[in-house]
């Protein structure tokens, strides 16, 4: 049976508004720049699976919670120099920088923090020239699967919409203006 995509959004808001920050830089960044900010447990990005896929079931079978920032660069704000600072906080943190690479024009950056040599959490860092986009993952997964993890979060069709919107600066790529209404009830459509 396939779940009702209002009662998807509900929980996943609902969860959003229930949690922590992983890490205290995910916070304060979440604070400072207003960010849109989502928060899964490893049930809620079950839902995410819409085609059943056993794949992503073992993409995500080590991630206990994770929480997603989508954070607008605007004027100053998050400049070069402020993203070193970010990843330097990052660092202080006891997150190890462990890998950086390049996809569709954005730049990840992956950090891992251990604990008796087990990974405890991971974040992933994707900047490109307009927005930073954080996955702050308490838990693991495979190194070479994070651009999927993240394929997948920004195809899923609620959050995907929103993704896109967001990097738009709120308007939706569909056809409809309805829920162009709903999320932005001032402007004229």
């Amino acid at each position: 049976m396939k779940p009702n995509r209002s009662l998807i959004i509900t929980l996943l808001m609902s969860c959003a508004v229930l949690a922590g920050a992983q890490s205290k830089t995910t916070e304060a960044l979440e604070k400072k720049y207003d960010a849109m900010a989502f928060f899964f447990y490893n049930n809620t990005l079950r839902m995410l699976n819409q085609q059943e896929d056993k794949a992503f079931d073992e993409l995500i079978k080590d991630i206990e919670k994770m929480k997603f920032l989508m954070i607008k660069k605007t004027g100053e704000a998050l400049s070069a120099t402020g993203y070193k600072k970010v990843k330097s906080d990052y660092k202080s943190e006891a997150f190890e920088e462990i890998m950086t690479s390049r996809m569709d024009g954005k730049n990840f950056d992956i950090f891992i923090r251990e604990k008796d040599n087990k990974t405890k959490a991971m974040l992933v860092l994707v900047n490109d020239d307009k927005n930073l986009y954080v996955l702050d993952i308490v838990g693991s997964i495979a190194l070479n699967k994070v651009t999927e993890l993240y394929k997948t979060i920004d195809s899923s069709s609620d959050i995907g919409k929103k993704i896109k919107a967001f990097a738009n600066g709120g308007e939706d790529d569909d056809d409809d203006d309805n829920d162009d209404r709903k999320e932005n009830p001032g402007k004229k459509h």
